[in-house]
């Protein structure tokens, strides 16, 4: 079996760096390069043809959901991971609809992340435990968000809705309409109470909603 080509994207140095020594001493995995931004990710992918991406959520610029979509849009055969500190559910719901294949938390061992990178680079999804018995949670219960329909936002609050659907923190969105976060607060504040959302969740689940299946 050929070598895992495996990228690694983080924007701390030291976690990136000890990923990167920690990895590349397993024979089956060969770290090919990292990555300190979602925007370096894509250069990088384009550049080296790695088999794997382990992808951070929480970035500067373009953040990992952004990116994790442009990768799989731009590499189809390409597998992200995500291994990140958070694992709350809008989180989770962004990275995976932005066509992550698997999402790990960073308490991971190096056996964990090792065999979830050459998990996903055969085509299996990888989820951590904790993140499975979310999933689960959320597939259980009952929708929190009334039918898409129904729903009459400005254009406006549509924009910002599908980019908290891809995981995008107020600030980030302020900076991609060029606008300030001010507004962006309002905005959501009067989308939460025309579709009676209770939390990111709630509003990451109506774009999902809104946006029908994926193809």
């Amino acid at each position: 079996m050929s070598e895992t080509r495996l990228l690694i994207v983080d924007d701390q140095t030291a976690i990136r760096d000890a990923l990167a020594v920690m990895l590349d001493l397993d024979p089956a995995v060969s770290v090919v390069g990292t990555a300190a931004t979602g925007e370096e990710s894509l250069a990088q992918a384009a550049a080296l043809s790695p088999d794997v991406v382990l992808m951070d959520l929480n970035m500067p610029g373009m953040g990992g959901v952004a990116a994790t979509a442009a990768l799989t849009a731009e590499h189809p055969g390409l597998a992200v991971v995500v291994l990140t500190s958070f694992e709350d559910d809008a989180s989770i719901l962004s990275a995976l609809q932005a066509g992550a294949r698997g999402y790990l938390t960073k308490d991971a061992d190096r056996g964990v992340i090792l065999q979830a990178v050459q998990s996903a680079k055969a085509g299996n999804a990888v989820l951590d435990p904790g993140v499975q018995l979310r999933l689960l949670a959320l597939a259980s219960r009952r929708p929190m968000v009334p039918a898409p329909a129904p729903v009459q936002l400005t254009s406006r609050e549509r924009e910002i809705l599908d980019l908290i659907g891809q995981g995008l923190r107020n600030g980030d969105i302020a900076a991609a309409l060029s606008i300030s976060e001010a507004t962006v607060k309002t905005h959501i504040n009067n989308l939460f109470t025309k579709a009676d959302l209770h939390s990111r969740a709630d509003a990451v689940r109506l774009a999902l909603a809104l946006a029908g299946p994926a193809e």
